[in-house]
């Protein structure tokens, strides 16, 4: 199912009184914007996304938003969120099915909490995390005119019945659609829930998180750079990361064998849509495993007309892209090609420097072993080659 995201960030947040628009402010080292945006291009079920942002941004916007796959979109923004909002669902592929909205001062969302808010719109078609107030709720009232500024109880609300929204709120395009257009026929809302139900669309509440938290004062931000110094994983000092990839390719006539960019002689070679490298494509899934970013379906898929017959060196090499542009390099890889025939050890050094250099890593922190299937299955009958390849990157 194509889903979009939407990051909410064309406002300035005066309140918090920064000289600069809040959500390029840093939490732990990292724009909270890049946080929010991070969390949804990681997330195996975000499609692509749309950043909105304040006009001047908009312009010239952050190098983690120039992503070489064009999975990310930036828009300048309104005047209010409402029509920001409208200006990103405008910006929208229209095969998106799912809209999901996020406010980008919200950097704190995690996997679980954009699972929920898209499972509720496909099941629901409008759903909104949402936590429960542990608090009594009243209802407030100020003293007539010409009495003071005395602030009165009205009514308290029964507790159980009371949830405060936060953002992802996630919904199918039409219903988004319809809210949107309610917004531009001039009703005014603090969020998109409110127009689908004032659209007539029920809206499903699904559980939010304590730790969501939507930083709007100086306070907030404190409070965010306590949280991010507890979440320790994600600061920048978090270290290495390790990735694991896999791939097997079967062996056909009438094809070259390519494998880490190097033809070998052989009477066949892999079946494929690209030139079907399986070398390089499970070093690519290493990679991308290793930074949360998908896989090599996700970024190259097999029905995509422009990886037909293309070098997998060159699907490696945008990989490495991604990679840097979430603000990792590649380390160190090591894989092992596991082939019945040919024999691959004269050709091993070609390899490990052809890869080395589609890395950006020096020709020793390439390893490439070769095995045989001991005459084991559909590899040790010479009908294929399979890859393992784990990959080390590091933060830059």
């Amino acid at each position: 199912m194509h889903t979009t995201a939407i990051i909410a960030a064309g406002g300035r947040g005066r309140r918090l009184g920064a000289a600069v628009p809040k959500q390029l402010l840093a939490i732990g080292g990292r724009p909270m914007l890049q946080l929010s945006v991070e969390a949804f291009a990681a997330h195996p079920r975000v499609t692509d996304l749309v950043v909105v942002l304040p006009p001047d941004v908009a312009a010239n916007p952050p190098e983690y938003l120039r992503r070489p796959d064009g999975r990310i979109r930036v828009v300048a923004g309104g005047e209010r969120r409402q029509d920001s909002v409208a200006l990103g669902l405008a910006a929208t592929d229209e095969k998106a099915e799912i809209v999901v909205v996020h406010d980008a001062a919200r950097p704190f969302l995690d996997a679980a909490l954009i699972d929920r808010a898209i499972d509720g719109a496909i099941s629901s078609g409008a759903a909104v995390c949402a936590v429960r107030a542990h608090d009594t709720v009243k209802v407030a009232e100020r003293q007539a005119p010409g009495g003071g500024d005395a602030i009165w109880i009205s009514a308290t609300l029964p507790r159980d019945a009371v949830f405060l929204a936060q953002t992802p709120q996630a919904f199918r395009r039409s219903v988004l659609a319809d809210a949107v257009r309610l917004g531009q026929a001039g009703v005014v809302a603090t969020d998109e829930a409110f127009l689908a139900e004032q659209a007539g669309h029920r809206v499903r509440l699904v559980e939010g998180s304590s730790r969501n938290i939507k930083i709007t004062s100086p306070e907030d931000l404190a409070v965010a750079q306590t949280l991010m110094a507890d979440a320790g994983p994600r600061t920048p000092d978090s270290g290495l990361r390790v990735g694991l990839g896999y791939d097997l390719h079967r062996l056909v006539e009438g094809r070259r064998l390519i494998l880490g960019g190097v033809e070998i002689p052989f009477d066949r070679g892999l079946l494929g849509h690209s030139d079907a490298d399986a070398l390089c494509h499970a070093i690519t899934d290493a990679i991308l495993g290793a930074c949360g970013t998908g896989d090599i379906g996700r970024h190259f898929p097999d029905d995509d007309e422009r990886w037909r017959d293309a070098p997998s060196t060159d699907l490696l090499r945008r990989a490495v892209c991604l990679v840097r542009d979430r603000g990792f390099a590649v380390h160190n890889v090591d894989a092992v090609v596991i082939a019945e025939r040919p024999k691959l050890s004269p050709h091993l050094p070609a390899i490990a420097g052809r890869l080395a250099d589609v890395l950006q890593v020096g020709a020793d922190d390439v390893s490439v072993k070769g095995k045989t299937g001991e005459g084991l299955g559909e590899i040790g009958r010479g009908e294929a080659i399979a890859v393992h390849a784990v990959a080390l990157v590091r933060r830059l």
